[in-house]
């Protein structure tokens, strides 16, 4: 009876111990599949910031090719990162704790490409200003070239104009064999021409030729020679007679003789005076 009841006892105590056993194991499990759990929502969690730095790594672009190059070496660091990652038994907590570390690595390089490329289109947009700023400048210093050309040509047109010498009081005169004025064609000898050529300060200095072309009654050049040619302006013209004085600037008076091959006839007859730089004046003279 005494035996019995100790038999009793123990298997008591044996399913109190059982019960007991049974609950530590069922709180290991439960703690157990806690942590998996925890372990498994870390490592996705983990997992998805490494997809967004690569996402991030792969919008990094500039018109640098060797920051181009390095940046392409960091994203295939981080796709071989993804790829051990996933590998790897969430369980494997040292080994997790590694990747993340390399993750912060290669995001804390990521920022440093940032400030890089922030730095490149900084310069890139300063350099396109101060270029934009130099094409408008050189703009502005083509047109104000091109304004000083047009006035400096404008000027110097004034200049040449100006330095043009001009001619007044130009007259026609007959002249007899005793070298008096007169009216007559049957006692002309010869023909004068009378003018002055005025004062012009910034003139050239020094020999300057008087050319005279007349024309007779029947408006025909006369001349003694076909080929006394001067240039007038650009133009080559056949003169009559021509003579050269001495011009320095101040008005001084010319006097150009010519005599005709042939007897001068009744009529009306023309001359006109010119210099190398343009006609300076006419004149017309009635022969009876």
């Amino acid at each position: 009876m005494e035996n019995e009841e100790k038999l009793r006892k123990i298997a008591v105590a044996l399913g109190i111990a059982a019960i007991l056993l049974g609950g530590v194991l069922a709180y290991v499990w439960v703690s157990k599949n806690n942590i998996v759990k925890d372990l498994n929502i870390e490592k996705a969690d983990l997992t998805q910031e490494m997809m967004e730095l690569r996402e991030e790594y792969a919008e990094l672009q500039t018109a640098n090719d060797t920051l181009n190059a390095n940046l392409e070496i960091e994203r295939e660091k981080v796709d071989q990162l993804i790829e051990r990652f996933q590998q790897t038994e969430a369980t494997n907590r040292a080994q997790i704790r590694q990747y993340e570390k390399e993750l912060g690595t290669l995001r804390s390089i990521m920022r440093h490409y940032i400030v890089q490329i922030d730095s490149l289109n900084n310069l890139n947009i300063a350099l396109r200003q101060e270029a934009s700023d130099a094409r408008q400048e050189a703009a502005e210093n083509r047109r104000q070239y091109d304004n000083l050309r047009t006035e400096a040509d404008e000027l110097g047109r004034q200049v040449a104009q100006g330095s043009v010498v001009k001619g007044r009081g130009v007259s026609l005169h007959a002249i007899n064999a005793s070298a008096k004025e007169t009216d007559r064609s049957s006692r002309t000898e010869k023909l004068r021409t009378d003018l002055f050529l005025i004062e012009n300060s910034i003139a050239k200095k020094g020999p300057r030729r008087v050319y005279i072309r007349v024309k007779g009654p029947d408006g025909i050049l006369l001349t003694a020679d076909d080929r006394q040619l001067f240039n007038c302006a650009g133009e080559e013209m056949i003169y009559s007679e021509s003579r050269e004085v001495d011009y320095q600037g101040e008005e001084v008076e010319v006097s150009v003789y010519f005599a005709s091959p042939q007897p001068f006839t009744k009529g009306v007859y023309t001359v006109d005076a010119y210099t190398t730089e343009g006609k300076i004046g006419s004149a017309d003279l009635l022969l009876k």
